[in-house]
């Protein structure tokens, strides 16, 4: 399988929160926005920018703008 999973790494902390599992699609969705879509067909949108992805290890993680 080549999905991955999503986080939101928390500004100024080392911490970082799932978002979502199986992700299949990133797909920009406006300005500093992205729609994420799952193998289950399950969306959400992020607000942020990505702040790494790291596919070896199937993980996308994203950053609001002022992180």
């Amino acid at each position: 399988m080549c999905e991955a999973n999503a986080y939101f790494a928390e500004p100024g902390e080392d911490r970082e929160t799932l978002i979502m599992q199986a992700v299949d699609q990133v797909i920009p969705d406006g300005p500093e926005s992205w729609r994420l879509i799952s193998i289950f067909g399950e969306q959400k949108v992020v607000s942020g920018h990505i702040k790494a992805m790291q596919l070896v290890e199937h993980r996308i993680v994203f950053e609001s703008k002022a992180g």
